[in-house]
C-alpha cells in the first residue's frame, strides 16, 4: 500500500492527489451543508426580525461567500500538488482574477444597497429608486477601473504607466466632450438635489409637461400636446423650473367689470357678495376683492382666492363653481356685468 501511496506521476505521489481529492469532496460537502442547512435556518430567522441588515447579509452570504468558498476550497487543495513555475503562476493569477471579480461585485452591491437605503427614506424615495440605475452605472464604472488597476498592480504590471496613460486620455477626452460630462455632472446635481422628479409636472421656460424619464444626458418630458420633449440636463438646471408638483394650492385672480351705470350703492355690495360665494364653496380661500380702478368702458373689481389643491382639474371645478355663482346673484342683484360699448352722439 505504501508503495503505491509513493508512486509519482507528473511530480506528484499518489498519496498527495488522494489528498487534494479528499480536500475537494470535503469542501464540496461542507459548503453544501452551509447552503442546505445553515442558510436556510438563518433566512427563516431573518423572516423573523424587523430590520432587514440581517436579510442582506444572509443574501451576500448566499450571492457571494459561498462561491468564493469554493474558490478557497479549490486553490487549499491544489496547494498540496507540486506544479512547474509556470503553471503556479497561472494558478495563482487565475485565483486573482476571480477572487478581485467577486470583491468588485461584493462591494457594487454594498453600494447599490447603501444608496437605496439612504434614498427610500427621503420623500419620493419610490420615484428616485426609478433612477438608481444610471448613477449606479457611473459608480460601477469607478469601482471596476479602480479594481483592474489593483489586480494588474498584483499581477506584476506597472500601474504607474497606465494611470498616467488613463490621465493624458482622460483629459484629451474631458476637451473633446465638454458638453456630454456637462450634462453627466448635471445628471447628479439632479439626482441629489431634486429640483424635479418622474412624475412630476414641471414648466420649463413655457414648455409644460410631466417627467418621464430623467437619463444620464437628457430628461424626457410628456407635454400636455402629447408629444414628447427632451431636454439635456445641462439646459435644465441652467433654467427657471416650475415644479407644479410641489404647489400646495394653486392661487386665482379673477378679474371682473362692471357698467359704469352700476349704483353706489350696488358697488360697495359688490365685494361682499364675492366674499360670501367664495367662503361657501368648499375648498376654496378667500383672500381679498376690491373696486380696483375705473377701465374704459367698465368699473374694475379684482378677486383673489385661493383654491386648496395642487390639481388642476379641482382648480378649474372650483373656478366654474365660482363663476356661475357670482353670474347668477349678478342677474338677481340686477348688476350688469361690462362690455366694450360705443356711444354715438348726434347733433
Amino acid at each position: 500500500m505504501k508503495e503505491f501511496l509513493a508512486q509519482e506521476f507528473y511530480g506528484n505521489t499518489v498519496e498527495h492527489y488522494l489528498i487534494t481529492l479528499g480536500i475537494i469532496v470535503g469542501g464540496i460537502v461542507v459548503v453544501r451543508i452551509v447552503k442546505k442547512r445553515i442558510l436556510i435556518q438563518l433566512k427563516k430567522w431573518t423572516e423573523k426580525t424587523e430590520t432587514k441588515i440581517d436579510d442582506y447579509i444572509v443574501k451576500g452570504i448566499e450571492k457571494f461567500g459561498l462561491p468564493v468558498l469554493n474558490i478557497v476550497v479549490l486553490y487549499s487543495a491544489l496547494h498540496y500538488l507540486t506544479f512547474s513555475e509556470k503553471i503556479t503562476k497561472i494558478i495563482n493569477n487565475t485565483l486573482g482574477v476571480v477572487i478581485t471579480f467577486y470583491v468588485i461585485r461584493m462591494i457594487s452591491a454594498f453600494v447599490r444597497l447603501l444608496l437605496e437605503s439612504l434614498i427610500s427614506k427621503q420623500e419620493g424615495g419610490q420615484e428616485k429608486l426609478r433612477q438608481l440605475n444610471g448613477v449606479m452605472l457611473i459608480v460601477n464604472g469607478v469601482i471596476w477601473i479602480l479594481g483592474l488597476l489593483f489586480l494588474f498592480d498584483n499581477l506584476g504590471y506597472n500601474v504607474t504607466t497606465i494611470v498616467a496613460g488613463l490621465g493624458i486620455g482622460g483629459i484629451a477626452i474631458a476637451l473633446a466632450a465638454q458638453n456630454i460630462l456637462g450634462d453627466l455632472f448635471n445628471y447628479f446635481v439632479i439626482f441629489f438635489d431634486r429640483p424635479f422628479e418622474v412624475g412630476d409636472s414641471i414648466n420649463v421656460d413655457g414648455k409644460a409637461g410631466t417627467v418621464e424619464y430623467i437619463g444620464i444626458k437628457t430628461t424626457r418630458v410628456r407635454s400636455l400636446t402629447g408629444e414628447q420633449l427632451v431636454f439635456s440636463n445641462s439646459d435644465l438646471t441652467k433654467s427657471r423650473i416650475h415644479n407644479f408638483k410641489r404647489m400646495d394650492r394653486r392661487r386665482a385672480v379673477l378679474a371682473l367689470g362692471v357698467v359704469y351705470e352700476t349704483t353706489h350703492e350696488q358697488l360697495q355690495r359688490i365685494p361682499t357678495l364675492i366674499e360670501e360665494i367664495i367662503k361657501a364653496e368648499p375648498g376654496a380661500t378667500f383672500d381679498r376683492a376690491h373696486f380696483a380702478k375705473f377701465g374704459s368702458y367698465s368699473l374694475d373689481f379684482e378677486v383673489v382666492y385661493f383654491v386648496e389643491s395642487a390639481e388642476y382639474l379641482v382648480y378649474m371645478n372650483v373656478q366654474q363653481q365660482i363663476n356661475l355663482k357670482i353670474f347668477k346673484v349678478f342677474a338677481d342683484a340686477k348688476i350688469d356685468f361690462a362690455y366694450p360699448t360705443q356711444t354715438i352722439l348726434s347733433r
